[in-house]
């Protein structure tokens, strides 16, 4: 039977009759959940320190670019300069994984993580912020997929749905308390202890570490796949780079090298991978249908909605003339409304399926993203938090649904590729949403005199949720398997 015609249920071994001379049951044993409870805790703080560390430099954007001296848009540089770290290094995971164990790379992530937050906190000009960012970068690559990794080779499969929304749950209240936090501390104190902060809660990380997580490592490990690195690593970094140019009107023969050599490189790997035994993301598995629509539909979604938070950080800053920390609350009822509706995501994919849910919610959260060109600056705040609210509970089940539509009809022995390959896209779709966004909101600047942020920002989510809206093509693709296989599966 093809692995893409159905979601792979959890195994359930054979039960034989107790003996007759038994006196009683033995007692039940505990969940997989229950029993990994500590490892749990441990990759969800590694989802938060990640999350917290994308987020709470947006609310600072512009007063750190006032500090650096530069113009809050050109601040990009600083945000896209570390999502694409991850999304180049990600792939190195599974390697380091199987060269030096889970528990070794996992706690040198967050070492390295801590080094890039003091090298942050002392940078002096945007050139270096985006260097210790890079380092950043460095260390949180393997933090994400080490730890669905993880998970999924811990967790049964029928608990696994519930456990990553745990973990899911803490990387979005570090993606809330971000600009909160980043909002307050510029108002009170100072922008560097934004970056600061990672350090003392790494070492509770380190410590973690050392206690709960599992050293999974084969007995011997395949080889690195340096040249497809190169070529995969190279790719990203120049399609980047053409976005980032065109964001600063640069010279139209550097942006269409920038195009050809992206497409060059990327044609090679293609190439390439199919010619290796062990390619640094493994191509192959998008042969099944639903990690090649699951990670197509990361694309197209984050695509849209990355660049959405640094947006409205500008409207609100800029546009409105609120305070940062004003700014970094209205964060709060997009955390409300994505927790809120956590509980019932399983349900959800047991009633509708994976096809029926991510295509209708795709739509939806496109609608809401345009809506936002409704607000203004004489817009009622809790008409705005409203719209925020709403715009987290839509986003809490695309981000949930997608994250673990990736995984649904994977073996054990491909859960380390594809936990790769889905970070991969997540993030390097993350880099090119928020340049995108900047790109749309510099564009739309200059075509109003009055209330340009405001002006700029309307038409700029009207795009973002137009590209939005092309996922939901995408997740049609996926077969309509509902009751009972995705509610196995979906635990």
């Amino acid at each position: 039977m093809p692995a893409d015609d159905v979601i792979t249920q959890p195994t359930v071994p054979d039960v034989h009759p107790l003996p007759t001379d038994t006196p009683a049951l033995a007692p039940a044993q505990p969940s997989s959940k229950a029993r990994y409870r500590g490892l749990i805790w441990l990759v969800a703080a590694g989802f938060f320190m990640q999350a917290l560390d994308s987020t709470i430099v947006n609310t600072a954007v512009p007063s750190i670019a006032n500090a650096l001296d530069v113009t809050p848009l050109s601040m990009r540089t600083a945000l896209t300069s570390y999502v694409l770290t991850l999304a180049i290094f990600i792939p190195m995971s599974p390697w380091l994984c199987d060269r030096f164990g889970t528990r070794k790379v996992y706690g040198g992530a967050i070492l390295v993580f801590a080094l890039g937050s003091l090298l942050c906190g002392i940078a002096q000009t945007l050139p270096q912020l985006v260097a210790s960012r890079i380092v950043q970068g460095l260390g949180g690559a393997a933090l994400m997929p080490v730890g669905r990794y993880v998970l999924v080779r811990s967790i049964d499969r029928r608990d696994f749905v519930s456990s990553m929304s745990t973990v899911a749950t803490f990387g979005l209240l570090g993606s809330v308390f971000g600009p909160l936090l980043g909002g307050a501390i510029v108002e009170y104190t100072h922008w560097r202890l934004i970056f600061l902060l990672n350090v003392p809660v790494s070492l509770v990380g380190l410590w973690l570490n050392k206690r709960e997580m599992p050293d999974f490592r084969p007995d011997r490990a395949n080889p690195f796949d340096t040249l497809g690195f190169v070529l995969f690593a190279g790719t990203s970094a120049l399609a980047l780079l053409m976005a980032e140019t065109l964001g600063g009107h640069g010279q139209p023969l550097w942006i269409a090298a920038c195009a050809v050599g992206a497409l060059a490189l990327g044609a090679l790997y293609v190439r390439h991978s199919r010619r290796v035994a062990y390619p640094v993301s493994d191509l192959s598995l998008l042969k099944i249908r639903s990690v090649w629509v699951a990670l197509a539909g990361n694309l197209f979604t984050r695509l849209g909605v990355s660049g959405m938070y640094l947006l409205l950080v500008l409207f609100l800053q800029i546009g409105c003339g609120w305070s940062p920390l004003v700014a970094g609350m209205m964060m709060v009822p997009q955390a409300l409304g994505s927790i809120s509706v956590k509980p019932f995501i399983h349900r959800l994919l047991a009633h509708f399926g994976y096809r029926r849910l991510l295509l209708g919610n795709t739509i939806l959260v496109s609608g809401v993203l345009c809506s936002f060109a409704l607000l203004d600056t004489d817009t009622p705040t809790w008409i705005i938090a409203l719209f925020v609210y709403v715009y987290g509970a839509v986003m809490s089940v695309q981000y949930t649904s997608m994250n673990t539509l990736a995984y649904v009809d994977v073996d054990v022995k491909q859960a380390s590729m594809a936990s790769s390959m889905a970070s991969t896209a997540q993030y390097l779709s993350m880099s090119f949403g928020i340049a995108l966004a900047t790109l749309l909101m510099a564009g739309f600047l200059g075509t109003s005199d009055k209330h340009p942020y405001v002006w700029a920002f309307r038409w700029s989510v009207i795009t973002m949720g137009l590209i939005t809206l092309a996922a939901s093509w995408i997740f049609s693709r996926l077969r309509d398997t509902r009751e009972p296989k995705v509610a196995s599966a979906a635990g």
